[in-house]
C-alpha cells in the first residue's frame, strides 16, 4: 500500500508538472498573442456596430510657438462615420472650409475650391471610423499608416495601464498608437515623418453615442507645443446632410 501511495505521489507530482509546463506554455503564448491584433480585435469588438454614426462639434484651437500661444481660431466641425469629414474655419457661413470625403482633401476659400489632393484622414479613421470596417479591413488600413503591427507592449500612461501597437518597446523612435486598456481610447499617437517627430495626446474623453469622445487634444512637433484643441457643444442626435460633404456643390453652412 505505501509502494502503491508513493508511486500514485511520484505520478501525481509528474502530472502536476506536466500540467503546469502545460499552463506555462499557453500561459506564454497567451502573452504572445496578446500582440497587436488581438488587442485591436478586442477594440473592434467593444465598438463595431455601436458607434455613433455622427458628430457635430465647435472647436477652440490654439496655435503656439516657442511654447507661447500666438493665436485662436473658432473651427465648425462636421463628421459622419467613416469616411466623411469637414473643417468650416472662422465662421460657419465664411466660405473657408476644408472637406475630407474618402481619401481626399478638398479645400475652400471664399466658397471656391483652390486645392483638391489625395489626402487620407488619419484621426478620422482611429477616432471613430475604424469601428465601421470589417477586422481585416482595420488591420490593412494600419498596416498602410504606417505601424507595424508585430511590435507591442505594455506600460503606463499618466498612471493608467496602456498598450502601444506599432512599438516594441518605449525606447524606439517608430509610429506608435497608445490606448487606454479600459476603454481602449486613443490617448497618445507618435509618428516620424520627413526627419521630424510628430505627437500627439488625446485628454479629457467623455462617454457619447456609444463611445468615447476626447475633448482635448495636444499637437507637438519634435517635443515643441504647436497646437491645441478644445472640443464645445458636442452633439451626436443630428442628422446631418450628406449635400454638406459634395466637394462639386459646396454649401455655406448655415447655424
Amino acid at each position: 500500500m505505501l509502494n502503491f501511495l508513493g508511486i500514485n505521489k511520484i505520478k501525481k507530482m509528474k502530472l502536476n508538472i506536466a500540467l503546469l509546463a502545460t499552463l506555462l506554455c499557453i500561459s506564454s503564448s497567451m502573452v504572445f498573442s496578446q500582440g497587436s491584433p488581438e488587442a485591436i480585435n478586442k477594440m473592434h469588438d467593444r465598438y463595431y456596430g455601436k458607434w455613433r454614426p455622427a458628430l457635430i462639434f465647435t472647436q477652440t484651437t490654439g496655435f503656439y510657438k516657442n511654447d507661447s500661444l500666438q493665436r485662436t481660431e473658432t473651427w465648425y466641425e462636421h463628421i459622419v462615420y467613416p469616411k466623411n469629414f469637414r473643417i468650416d474655419f472662422s465662421h460657419p457661413d465664411s466660405g473657408k472650409a476644408v472637406i475630407y470625403k474618402n481619401d481626399s482633401s478638398f479645400l475652400f476659400r471664399n466658397a471656391v475650391l483652390v486645392r483638391a489632393r489625395a489626402e487620407k484622414n488619419e484621426l478620422l479613421f482611429l477616432l471613430g471610423g475604424m469601428y465601421f470596417y470589417p477586422f481585416d479591413t482595420v488591420l490593412t488600413k494600419l498596416n498602410l499608416y504606417g505601424y507595424d503591427l508585430e511590435k507591442f507592449h505594455e506600460t503606463k500612461w499618466n498612471d493608467q495601464p496602456v498598450f502601444v501597437i506599432g512599438a516594441a518597446n518605449e525606447e524606439e523612435s517608430v509610429n506608435q498608437l497608445w490606448f487606454d486598456k479600459e476603454n481602449f481610447n486613443l490617448v497618445r499617437m507618435i509618428r516620424y515623418e520627413n526627419n521630424n517627430k510628430q505627437e500627439a495626446i488625446f485628454e479629457d474623453h467623455v462617454l457619447l453615442g456609444g463611445g468615447y469622445v476626447e475633448t482635448s487634444i495636444k499637437f507637438f512637433v519634435n517635443d515643441q507645443l504647436v497646437q491645441t484643441e478644445k472640443y464645445h457643444d458636442l452633439d451626436v442626435n443630428t442628422n446631418i446632410p450628406e449635400s454638406i460633404f459634395d466637394p462639386y456643390h459646396f454649401k455655406k453652412l448655415k447655424l
